[in-house]
């Protein structure tokens, strides 16, 4: 699981992304995630995807092509969802 604020910041990053990426969440937490972990030429398309869930316009099965630590790409399917508090927001 990883998730980014309004910003598009990493504000969730568990143990198992961490795994698969090389980045701890120490290392993740509070940088842009498409300029920091997304590869090149998918950059535009996956903020385009981001922006849409933030508008309520979400993604299922996309599948992302993430640098790891190691400049290797992992291949990740992920769903792109809002999470909301309990006011909706």
């Amino acid at each position: 699981i990883l998730g980014i604020d309004v910003n598009g910041d990493v504000n969730e990053w568990n143990n198992k992304t961490a795994e698969i990426t090389g980045f701890t969440k120490e290392e993740a937490y509070n940088k842009p995630l498409v300029s920091t972990f997304i590869v090149p030429k998918l950059r535009q398309s996956v903020q385009d995807i981001l922006d849409n869930a933030l508008n309520g316009n979400e993604t299922s099965n996309y599948e992302l092509e993430f640098r790891t630590k190691s400049n290797e790409i992992r291949y990740l399917l992920v769903n792109a969802t809002t999470r909301r508090d309990a006011n909706g927001d």
